[in-house]
């Protein structure tokens, strides 16, 4: 290791946001521009080398972390850039969105606060591009290959950009009008700006992939007719089927899904249009779900004025330390904060705590704010509508740990003019075709099933002559 001993000495700092005040009012990154870089060579260097780095395995692409670290606590900026994209194209995307499984697997995660491993893998992205270290690495010679890849979202990009460089001719369909699939219309500005995937895709063009937007393949374009045009097809097209809320009043207006609730809100950053159609400006929103996607909303709610937010957990509030049932180096399930969280309550309460501010953290030290804009072991038994047949409450009641059976006796009532249900995704979308057009089979869970010659996904790869892939 570089610095024997700076796992002891060196403190953990995670890259500073912006005062909440201000990163509301736009949709820019919530961190702090400017101050990662003069911190992270000393974060990295509390990394420990360990004989068996157990943040490879917990991270979905394997990535080189103890040997990126190094090189960042030493400044080798090139060298630590052509580590960090070995095993990870697209590390400015991961270093902004990952739940950071990695640090959760770090052997500091045992007793102390893990390494700030996603903040190091965002700096390095980031001096790469400051510095020109990205440059487009087309094939020596082409194969006579051709691959179609359906989907443009960052398992369809990463496939194309292999397949690409090792010489094969590759074409991207994309059904909307812009690529990029969830991190273009899923992920909020504020999460991932817009410009980060942009030059990716520029990259990759001047590398010699080709790119079709606006083609939906199994209705504009008969999936089977790509498989007698290609030596092989990739199917990334994502889970994009929303779990539903089959509680009285779903029908009522007000109520949406959450991809149909940020796409639109994209699409104005984007100009599109000059306000969303489905704004929670002046609103009092409820979001039904407690994860990434249900923060994703608030953070979006709160950027649109809403006149209020809650966002319902139906599982019971973590605590701040693992549990037995999470044992190390397991992603566990703690209470974490993360900007959104952290704007929703300052918003809500006034300033919050200094020490639960910046990315969430899954050491035993870290604080929790004393309230918060979530509510958990909460379960939505109906929805509530005027004479017009829009809502205007939920009836919610506790949640029984465990079982989570509503409690008898404490239900009560949440006004709500729009409610959002993020609920997560069960599988691809079956309404369009793709699956009879290719053939595929389906797991128990709705999801494609995979078989040895499927490519999409962690830690897969496609061979000349597959037939066709499929992501999860």
């Amino acid at each position: 290791m570089a610095d024997p001993w700076g796992f002891l000495r060196t403190p953990r700092r995670d890259w500073p946001l912006r005062p909440v005040p201000e990163r509301v009012g736009d949709w820019r990154d919530p961190h702090l521009p400017g101050a990662l870089l003069p911190i992270v060579s000393a974060q990295a260097g509390r990394c420990m080398d360990c004989g068996i780095p157990f943040c490879h395995d917990a991270c979905p692409l394997g990535n080189l972390i103890p040997e990126w670290n190094q090189l960042v606590e030493r400044e080798d900026w090139e060298t630590a850039v052509e580590r960090l994209h070995a095993t990870n194209n697209f590390p400015e995307f991961t270093g902004l969105t990952c739940p950071a499984p990695c640090e959760a697997g770090c052997v500091l995660a045992i007793d102390v606060d893990p390494v700030t491993i996603k903040n190091v893998e965002a700096a390095i992205a980031e001096y790469a591009w400051a510095h020109g270290l990205v440059r487009p690495l087309p094939p020596e010679q082409q194969s006579d290959r051709t691959v179609a890849v359906i989907g443009s979202g960052p398992a369809g990009l990463a496939c194309a950009q292999q397949l690409t460089r090792a010489g094969h001719t590759v074409a991207v369909y994309e059904r909307d009008d812009r690529l990029g699939g969830l991190l273009r219309y899923g992920l909020p500005a504020f999460k991932l700006e817009k410009h980060q995937v942009d030059r990716r895709i520029e990259q990759m063009r001047a590398e010699g992939t080709i790119f079709r937007p606006g083609v939906s393949v199994g209705t504009d374009l008969d999936a089977a007719s790509l498989l007698a045009r290609y030596d092989a097809v990739v199917v990334a097209v994502g889970a994009t089927t929303p779990r539903e809320l089959p509680v009285p009043g779903r029908g009522l207006a007000g109520i949406h899904q959450a991809m149909e609730y940020l796409p639109p809100a994209n699409r104005v950053q984007e100009g599109d249009y000059r306000a969303s159609p489905l704004s929670a400006e002046g609103r009092r929103v409820v979001i039904v779900g407690g994860g990434d996607t249900g923060a994703d909303c608030l953070g979006t709610a709160l950027r649109q004025r809403a006149a209020s937010v809650d966002q319902l957990d139906i599982r019971p509030q973590p605590g701040e330390q693992r549990g037995p049932e999470d044992p190390w180096p397991t992603y566990p399930r703690v209470h974490r904060v993360s900007p959104a969280h952290q704007e929703g309550l300052e918003l809500a309460h006034g300033p919050a705590d200094p020490r639960a501010s910046g990315p969430a953290r899954t050491a035993p030290e870290r604080a929790a704010p004393e309230s918060d804009v979530r509510v958990f072991s909460a379960a939505t038994l109906e929805f509530q509508g005027d004479q017009q047949g829009r809502v205007r409450a939920l009836r919610v009641a506790d949640a029984e740990p465990g079982t989570r059976r509503p409690v008898p006796g404490t239900d009560r009532l949440f006004p709500a003019e729009l409610v959002l249900l993020a609920l997560g995704f069960s599988g691809p979308e079956q309404h369009d075709g793709l699956r009879e057009q290719l053939g595929l089979g389906l797991t128990e869970g709705g999801a494609y099933a995979r078989g040895p010659d499927f490519a999409a996904g962690p830690r897969a790869s496609l061979w000349p002559g597959t037939r066709a892939g499929a992501s999860r």
